[in-house]
């Protein structure tokens, strides 16, 4: 098991080197010595931006909430029910803006990796 996962670094590695050199860039010598380090923070961005993907899903998810209080208040055919409805829209978009402000501030460092 050693062995392979040896094999997959090197490859990766060689593969990097590589492409780098055929597109006349630097390749990833940056991280670590001689880039051996590039493929743990690859693993670590992958992870990190899966779960930031899904919270951000569930925001969006939770989204859908406003639409249901609107078509509840105007299916009882009275205005004060489609105000009521309103005011409980309004009520849940005020607090989805800042639970997206602070989602987007904490999953902006995974774009630095």
């Amino acid at each position: 098991m050693l062995g392979v996962t040896i094999g997959v670094l090197v490859l990766v590695w060689l593969e990097r080197k590589i492409s780098a050199a055929i597109q006349q860039r630097i390749g990833p010598e940056y991280t670590g010595p001689l880039g051996v380090v590039q493929a743990l923070e690859d693993g670590i961005k992958k992870k990190l931006k899966k779960i930031f993907i899904g919270v951000f899903f569930l925001i969006a998810i939770s989204s859908i909430v406003p639409i249901g209080l609107l078509m509840a208040g105007y299916g009882a055919s009275n205005k004060y029910s489609f105000l009521g409805g309103l005011r409980a829209a309004a009520q849940s978009i005020s607090y989805e803006i800042p639970l997206a402000f602070k989602c987007f501030i904490y999953s902006s460092p995974c774009d630095s990796f």
